[in-house]
């Protein structure tokens, strides 16, 4: 015996906005494209890229992703309470993922900072030239990211978004969701694989 989707109250409709989903899909191109570039820079001078990895900090990268992947359960949970109805408790948890991302903010300059004060700049070599493009280009998404989460999170508040109205919502978070991805696959190819 099956059970339909329609038996158990479930929408076949995509998340969100389509319009966001081709802005997702265009801005993983974009990251597809740099990360193949590092991938083949790295196989033209392993050497310099492991060289180049020894110089960052595992621990920190880890801090981040969790940083991250946290903020992403958050509005994940965030986006439930809305469908359930209750904006004020998806504000309160897009708070904590706004909170969560500032964590991250807060690393990434630190790390930034170290480097630069190190002479980790962008022209130190290959491996740091697509260092900083890759990671100052994702940084760039999260501070949007940021400011999404903050935009939803006001929204919920003032109760735009519940039960019946959260395609706005899916789309912000959906959009969250595509910055945790493609840190997930940074984190590895920038401060691990050789």
């Amino acid at each position: 015996m099956s059970i339909s989707a329609e038996s158990v109250g479930m929408s076949r409709r995509l998340p969100g906005d389509l319009a966001m989903w081709f802005f997702i899909l265009a801005e993983l191109t974009v990251f597809a494209l740099l990360i193949l570039a590092f991938t083949v820079a790295q196989a033209l001078r392993p050497q310099m890229f492991s060289e180049g990895r020894q110089l960052l900090d595992r621990s920190t990268g880890l801090a981040m992703t969790l940083s991250l992947l946290t903020a992403g359960l958050f509005a994940a949970l965030a986006l439930e309470q809305a469908r359930q109805d209750r904006p004020r408790r998806a504000a309160l948890l897009l708070g904590g993922a706004l909170l969560l991302a500032c964590g991250y903010v807060g690393i990434k300059l630190g790390e930034y900072a170290h480097l630069l004060a190190n002479g980790l700049g962008m022209e130190h070599n290959t491996f740091f030239t697509l260092y900083w493009i890759l990671t100052a280009f994702h940084f760039l998404h999260v501070l949007l990211g940021m400011v999404i989460l903050a935009w939803l999170a006001e929204g919920c508040r003032r109760r735009r978004y519940g039960a019946r109205q959260h395609s706005g919502l899916e789309s912000g978070v959906l959009y969250w969701h595509m910055v945790d991805l493609v840190w997930v696959l940074l984190f590895p190819v920038v401060y691990i694989l050789d």
